[in-house]
C-alpha cells in the first residue's frame, strides 16, 4: 500500500512551510459516514541525542480492540527538529511502517495534532492527505489554543480555541485523569473522532490505538540495545 506522494522530503525548513500551506487546503473535514471496523495507532520515538527513529502502526478491531496487526520499523530522521514541522521529520519513518502493513484500517489515530496547530497542518493532516485516509490527532500536551474547565467524569470535554477558531478539544477519557486533546486531521470531523478516541479507550488514559503503537517503538529501542 505505497502512499501517494504529493511533495519531496528533500526540503529546507522554509520549504516545508510552503508545502503546509499548499497542502492545507486539501484537507477536508467532515462527519464519519461509514462504520468503522478497524482502527490503526501510530507513534514514533527517538533515542536522546540521536537521529535514529522508532515508528510503530498498530491495527485494532472495533468495538473489542483486538490486535489485528503490528508493523515497525527503525529508520533515520532526515529533516531537523523544527518546531511546527516535525511531520517531516516523522512521519517519513511512519510511511516506511505504513509499506509493511497488509491491513488498511477504516481510520488511523496519530499521537500528535490535526489542525490544533499553528498552521492548522499538523501531522493527523498531513498523514490523512497522503494517505487519502480518515485520520485523527489524539495528543497529550497543547500545542496551541487553550481551553477551560471540563468536568471530572469521562467523556466531559472543553473546546480548544486558538486564534478565535476552535482546533479541538480538551478530552477526559477516564474518570478524574487528565485530559487527552483530540482535533480533526483528514476526512473526519470533530465530534466523530471524539467518538471514535472514546470508543478505543479502554482502561488507561490514552486510547489503545496510540497506547499499543507506543508500546510497540518502546519494544523496537529496547530490542536495540
Amino acid at each position: 500500500m505505497p502512499p501517494h506522494s504529493l511533495h519531496s522530503w528533500d526540503l529546507t525548513p522554509s520549504e516545508a512551510i510552503e508545502v503546509q500551506q499548499r497542502l492545507r487546503a486539501m484537507v477536508r473535514l467532515e462527519p464519519l459516514t461509514r462504520e468503522v471496523h478497524t482502527i490503526a495507532g501510530a507513534d514514533i520515538s527517538f533515542n536522546k541525542f540521536s537521529e535514529t527513529v522508532y515508528a510503530g502502526i498498530v491495527v485494532l478491531s472495533l468495538p473489542d480492540l483486538r490486535i489485528i496487526e503490528e508493523a515497525g520499523v527503525r529508520s533515520v530522521a532526515k529533516f531537523p527538529y523544527v518546531p511546527g514541522l516535525l511531520s517531516f521529520r516523522e512521519t517519513p519513518s511512519l510511511l516506511e511502517a505504513w509499506d509493511k502493513l497488509q491491513t488498511r484500517p477504516d481510520v488511523l489515530m496519530l499521537d500528535g495534532q490535526g489542525i490544533a496547530h499553528p498552521r492548522r497542518f499538523g501531522i493527523a493532516c498531513h498523514v490523512g492527505v497522503l494517505l487519502d485516509l480518515p485520520a485523527i490527532g489524539c495528543a497529550k500536551s497543547i500545542l496551541v489554543g487553550k481551553h477551560g474547565e471540563l468536568g471530572l467524569e469521562a467523556g466531559s470535554q472543553s473546546p480548544l480555541v486558538d486564534r478565535g477558531e476552535q482546533v479541538g478539544v480538551a478530552l477526559r477519557t477516564k474518570n478524574k485523569v487528565a485530559p487527552v486533546y483530540v482535533s480533526a486531521g483528514h476526512l473526519i470531523d470533530l465530534a466523530s473522532a471524539v467518538d471514535l478516541v472514546m470508543r478505543s479507550t479502554g482502561k488507561y488514559r490514552q486510547p489503545e490505538p496510540t497506547r499499543q503503537a507506543h508500546l510497540l517503538v518502546n519494544r523496537l529501542r529496547v530490542g536495540d540495545k
